[in-house]
Order: structure tokens, then C-alpha cells, then sequence
């Protein structure tokens, strides 16, 4: 059989196409909603190891650093040392007081030179300690972050294989459904829904007033939605608008959606007024909302 242009399809069957499309994509929205906020989780707690594991590679490097200026320092000490006992020597074969004086200073001066090496030897040394430590807290962090990683994707990985195969089924649905509805009008109801808060590009007539932005239609507008003549959007939010019985929406004498939920009651704290006064049974209370 060969498949019908959507170009040529009435408008009430654009219509009808394009809201089961937004039941559709509804349907994957409240699939992913049920992930929550586990996804930007688990990403925040890569994003903050990747930067921990930066921070500890920086001071594993420092560590380095500090470690060879020891070192170079120490080998200092050393030639200053060996320059000491050489001028010490020399003080022995000494033939007037200039040498004397000479030698007196550099043997003064390589002193001096291995005090300021010691000195910076613990000083490094001390910083050594500090980045050790600074390093083991680091290390401890990052730790318990890969530990909340996993958790965190272990739960999500839960979430993903329950949903898994229905997502597939509906975006497979999704397909389909697009490749029966006018390229121009799918771009646009694409477009709408992009930017409608709550991701509805086509809603249907309550109450005499938008299902998007809920605000009133005109009776002539509403009229011309019946007729289904031609694609009409609401002059507010600019959502596409369709009549609910061509939707599929059973809708009760008084112009609400035939839709039953419970909604809970709120529990606030029991005064002493409360305590005294006859007790009343709680009913679940229904609304067409």
C-alpha cells in the first residue's frame, strides 16, 4: 500500500497526528523525569574527581620540586663544606695578613652559604609536609566521590533499564508519526515545543481557555477549532490548539477534561483549639483538574 503524502492529508488528521505525537514525546519526557537530577549528579561528581585528580597531580608535583631543591641544596652544603676545610688548609701557609683576611671571609662567607642552605632545606621540608598532608585530604575526597559516583550511576543505570525499553518503543512510535505529519508543520510544532516551559506544542481547549497558557479564547476562535478547517495557534503563547473530542479528551458538563486524581490533603499542626474541637473523618477530595 502505498503510503500517503502528508501534504494531502486534511487538517483534522494533521491535527489529530500531531497531538498523538505530543502524547508520544510526552510519554519520553515523563520516562526521563524519572531520572531526576541523577544525570547532572553524576556528571558534578565527574567533573569534581577530574578536577581533584588535576589538583593531586599539581601537588605530586610540587612534592617533586620541593624534593629536588633538597637535594640541590644538600649537594651545596656539601661544596661549601669541602670550600671551608680547602680555605682552612690554606690559613696554614698563610705569608701576610691580605690572605689571612681573604680567607677568612670566604671561609665566613661558605658558612653563611650552608646556614642559608639548611635553612631553606627546612623550609622545603616543611612545605613537603604541608603538600603531603594537602595531599592525603585530596586523596580522601576523591575517594568518597568515586564512591558516590558509583552509587550514583549504579541507581541510574537502574532507572535507565527500567525505562529503557518502553523510551525505545515510543521513540520508534515517534518516527513513525513524524513521517506522516507536513515537514513545515512538524518544524514548527518542534519549535513551539522547544519553548514552551512545559514542553506542549499543541494543547487542547478547557474551559473556554488555552491548555498551555490558560488564557480565553474568543467564542469565534473556538468555533473555528471545531471546524477543523485550518491549524490555528493561541494568539498568547503561540501553542497550536485543538478541540478536545477531536483529541480524544472526554470532557464533563462543565468544560473540564474527564480526568479523576486525588489530591492529598494538607497536613498542618494540631493546635490546642484543633484538640477540642468534634473530630471529622478526612475525605479524599476529587477534582477534574
Amino acid at each position: 500500500m502505498a503510503k500517503k503524502d502528508p501534504m494531502e492529508m486534511p487538517v483534522e488528521e494533521r491535527l489529530k497526528t500531531l497531538f498523538q505525537l505530543q502524547t508520544t514525546l510526552s510519554g519520553i519526557d515523563e520516562k526521563r523525569a524519572l531520572r531526576g537530577e541523577l544525570p547532572l549528579e553524576v556528571q558534578d561528581l565527574e567533573d569534581e574527581i577530574e578536577g581533584l585528580g588535576t589538583r593531586i597531580e599539581k601537588i605530586q608535583r610540587e612534592i617533586t620540586e620541593f624534593e629536588q631543591a633538597i637535594s640541590m641544596k644538600k649537594g651545596e652544603i656539601e661544596t661549601a663544606k669541602a670550600s671551608v676545610e680547602r680555605y682552612k688548609t690554606q690559613l696554614n701557609d698563610v705569608k701576610n695578613n691580605r690572605e689571612y683576611d681573604t680567607l677568612s671571609k670566604e671561609i665566613e662567607f661558605q658558612t653563611l652559604e650552608i646556614e642559608l642552605c639548611n635553612k631553606k632545606i627546612k623550609e622545603a621540608t616543611a612545605r613537603i609536609e604541608e603538600k603531603k598532608a594537602e595531599l592525603a585530604d585530596s586523596q580522601a575526597v576523591i575517594d568518597d566521590r568515586r564512591q558516590a559516583l558509583e552509587l550514583k550511576k549504579s541507581e541510574l543505570d537502574e532507572i535507565m533499564e527500567e525505562t529503557r525499553a518502553e523510551e525505545e518503543k515510543l521513540k520508534v512510535k515517534v518516527k513513525d508519526l513524524e513521517s506522516k505529519i507536513e515537514p513545515r508543520l512538524l518544524t514548527s510544532f518542534k519549535r513551539i515545543r522547544k519553548n514552551a516551559r512545559n514542553g506542549l506544542g499543541i494543547v487542547y481547549v478547557q474551559r473556554d481557555a488555552c491548555g498551555g497558557c490558560f488564557n480565553k479564547i474568543p467564542p469565534q476562535r473556538q468555533l473555528d477549532i471545531k471546524m477543523h478547517k485550518k491549524v490555528i495557534v493561541c494568539e498568547y503563547c503561540g501553542r497550536i490548539l485543538i478541540d478536545p473530542e477531536l483529541a480524544g479528551v472526554k470532557v464533563t458538563p462543565t468544560g473540564t477534561p474527564d480526568v479523576k486524581k486525588t489530591r492529598k490533603r494538607a497536613i498542618r499542626k494540631t493546635t490546642k483549639k484543633d484538640e477540642d474541637a468534634p473530630e471529622v473523618m478526612d475525605v479524599p477530595e476529587a477534582t477534574a483538574e
